[in-house]
């Protein structure tokens, strides 16, 4: 079974709500179930929707009741969930009082998005069983490579590039079969067509050949991105990512 962990951000800035949204939008481990821009609102959140939440991402400063107030509360009732403090109050006495509480870790802003999905990866490892733990490394590599060349993960070609990858990853016999077997098998669990999945993944390349990070492409491409930035097939996209996670413990990422 997969093991994934939904996140509720609270944040008085919709611009770090909505970019931390986005971020893990179609992420194969991290989901956002919720985002609040509001203490007051958050802390009812909390409080009447424990099961839809595994950690909470919270600022300090917020309208109406402050992240101190919400730690306090959910010591009082017993609500058990991780917790990153995420915040621009940097000052010493603040950071130990929210030491008092069981907080998992204090980021200070600005901070990264994919400095944030490092540190939620880093926190909910513990205790996951080794055979899992390593599903989940290959897939959120996968996601970081994918984004180092500049697919945005909004987009549906995304998802199916994902999936291939993973797939050829654990077969690699899968190489010769992409239309016969990936394509029919990320339609069926996508509930679309084999000829879409090949048209999307098509529309993804081209984006990723036109946005990418120029030195990761040259390392996994190779001299074609050197002359005239020619884009690979589907196969040998997804062949080439799935190769590059195989042989190397640490994949090229931005």
């Amino acid at each position: 079974m997969k093991t994934t962990v939904n996140i509720l951000v609270i944040d008085d800035s919709e611009s770090v709500t909505n970019r931390i949204k986005q971020y893990f939008s179609s992420h194969a481990v991290i989901k956002v179930v919720n985002t609040i821009n509001n203490g007051k609102e958050g802390l009812e959140y909390i409080i009447n929707h424990q099961g839809e939440y595994d950690m909470v991402l919270m600022d300090m400063i917020m309208p109406e009741v402050d992240g101190i107030s919400i730690l306090e509360e959910m010591q009082k009732r017993k609500i058990n969930k991780r917790v990153i403090i995420l915040t621009s109050y940097n000052k010493e006495s603040a950071i130990k009082i929210v030491n008092q509480y069981k907080v998992d870790y204090i980021m200070l802003k600005p901070v990264k998005t994919e400095a944030i999905e490092s540190r939620i990866i880093s926190i909910i490892n513990n205790g996951i069983e080794e055979t899992e733990l390593k599903d989940n490394k290959v897939e959120i590599a996968i996601s970081k490579l994918l984004h180092s060349l500049g697919i945005p993960s909004h987009i549906r070609g995304y998802q199916y590039i994902r999936e291939g990858i993973y797939m050829m990853y654990q077969n690699p016999d899968m190489i010769g079969g992409i239309t016969k077997c990936i394509y029919p098998e990320i339609a069926v669990k996508y509930d679309t067509t084999a000829s879409r999945v090949e048209r999307a993944i098509r529309h993804a390349i081209e984006v990723s050949w036109s946005r990418g990070d120029y030195d990761v492409m040259d390392e996994l491409f190779g001299h074609s991105v050197d002359f005239d930035r020619s884009k690979p097939t589907n196969s040998e996209f997804i062949a080439t990512l799935a190769d590059n996670l195989r042989l190397n413990s640490k994949p090229v990422m931005s």
